[in-house]
């Protein structure tokens, strides 16, 4: 039993993550396989952890709620984080599991296989509800957890009392539930289940009754809820509880849909793509800004596709994430 985590400070956090961390390695040469990558750079993984790195890197203050092993990697994650400007004070090491690792093979424009070392059980997969700091929770301005959270227990448990603790809060932004559906997460020996995708439906219809925004792409949006045409996507989000669905169609744009009728449908922004790994996290760091900042629909989606955008045309995830400044611009050019 690990001790509980440390209080908070007094002020909340505008952004807090909950879940996946660890190292990405990432090839230094594209268009071939990995039997063929010869070097590799090393970066901050973690699609939650990312998240939080995205926000921090356009002004706002991030925290996140997750594990690593006890081990070098472990002490690089708590570096890198630090290094953002991310809190890492609610990430504790697990001594029985190694800090993930993640390959990627690169072929742009369109083509990121991704290899996840995460055996035999990811250290973040043993966040405890018991060491959650629900007062930290409950204040945060935006909570952010994700569908593989749900995938094993105790994980499961604790992003179902993160999202449940949030029902008292009155000054909150937003609980966003990030679908990230990862079919190998939920099936025997890594491969996806019938009975995986499944249980994974009924568990995110749970946390969907908790959040206020559910983003996704096409393929996690069917898995939430049974249809997979992006307005009808939308439309049974909303009916399972949120305020807000993102839906991403990839070339085809985002279409996000409001509770009060608004709704943007806006087509991706145009840049030459290196790695599209990580696009989505920096989409979803800048949709967390917009929503803190109260602008309206659209312009908060236009401003997460430029951030996206900008993530894709960058090798990296972490470390590629952009500047408001940086943004900015790109919208100006």
């Amino acid at each position: 039993m690990t001790p509980p985590m440390t209080p908070p400070t007094n002020e909340p956090f505008d952004v807090l993550t909950m879940g996946r961390i660890g190292v990405d390695l990432y090839p230094l040469q594209t268009g071939v396989g990995l039997a063929e990558v010869e070097t590799f750079g090393k970066f901050l993984g973690g699609s939650p952890t990312n998240v939080a790195v995205a926000a921090a890197r356009l002004g706002r203050t991030a925290a996140l709620i997750s594990r690593t092993g006890q081990d070098p990697f472990g002490d690089y994650c708590h570096q890198a984080l630090k290094g953002f400007g991310v809190d890492d004070r609610w990430v504790t090491p697990v001594a029985s599991e190694p800090t993930p690792v993640t390959f990627c093979e690169i072929f742009p424009p369109d083509d990121f296989p991704l290899y996840f070392y995460r055996r035999p059980k990811a250290p973040d997969l043993h966040i405890r509800p018991e060491e959650l700091d629900l007062d930290a929770v409950r204040a945060a301005r935006v909570l952010w957890v994700t569908g593989t959270g749900l995938c094993e227990e105790p994980s499961r448990a604790a992003t179902l009392a993160a999202v449940a603790a949030r029902g008292g809060s009155t000054d909150r932004t937003a609980t966003v539930f990030d679908l990230d559906w990862r079919p190998m997460f939920w099936g025997e020996g890594g491969k996806e289940s019938a009975d995986g995708r499944a249980n994974a439906r009924a568990l995110y219809r749970e946390v969907l009754a908790h959040a206020t925004v559910a983003v996704g792409n096409v393929a996690e949006c069917e898995v939430a809820t049974g249809v997979r045409a992006p307005r009808e996507c939308a439309e049974a989000l909303l009916d399972a509880g949120v305020e807000l669905a993102v839906v991403k169609q990839g070339p085809k744009g985002v279409l996000a849909l409001h509770r009060d009728g608004t709704s943007a449908e806006l087509p991706p922004h145009p840049v030459e793509v290196v790695n599209g790994l990580g696009a989505g996290d920096a989409f979803g760091g800048a949709l967390c800004h917009g929503l803190l900042a109260g602008w309206e629909l659209e312009r908060i989606v236009r401003y997460a596709n430029a951030a996206g955008a900008l993530v894709a045309s960058r090798l990296a995830c972490s470390s590629a994430m952009p500047t408001a400044a940086e943004v900015d611009d790109l919208l100006g050019r």
